[in-house]
């Protein structure tokens, strides 16, 4: 499973009724997000409005192309465009992938591999 960390900026003058609508997404979005492929989906805020966004799929791009043919989207899409300063591009289109530079599984992992060969 690949994980993958966004961003996106909130209009400040939309971020309580972003974070109010985000309280109870609708089950069908839910269902379709699952659906889809995104897992272990969260949002985070700033005070500011900057969203951070960390998703885990097997693909991105798939899990949003299957999002993409799903009616719920096109519809919570629309709904929440308003919220986003992105000169009409969808939320969903116009976040930016951040690169990770650090997994401390990953490392702890590497560093037990390490220890075992070493002292085996």
């Amino acid at each position: 499973m690949n994980k993958y960390c966004f961003t996106l900026q909130l209009r400040p003058d939309r971020i309580d009724e972003y974070v109010r609508r985000h309280a109870q997404v609708w089950p069908e979005m839910l269902e379709a997000l699952k659906a889809s492929g995104w897992h272990n989906y969260s949002l985070h805020i700033r005070p500011d409005g900057l969203i951070v966004g960390y998703v885990e799929s097997a693909d991105l791009e798939q899990a949003q192309a299957a999002m993409a043919r799903t009616d719920v989207n096109r519809r919570w899409q629309h709904d929440m465009a308003p919220f986003f300063a992105l000169d009409g591009v969808a939320p969903d289109e116009g976040f930016t992938l951040l690169t990770e530079i650090f997994d401390l599984d990953a490392q702890l992992h590497t560093h037990l591999d390490h220890t075992i060969s070493t002292e085996g």
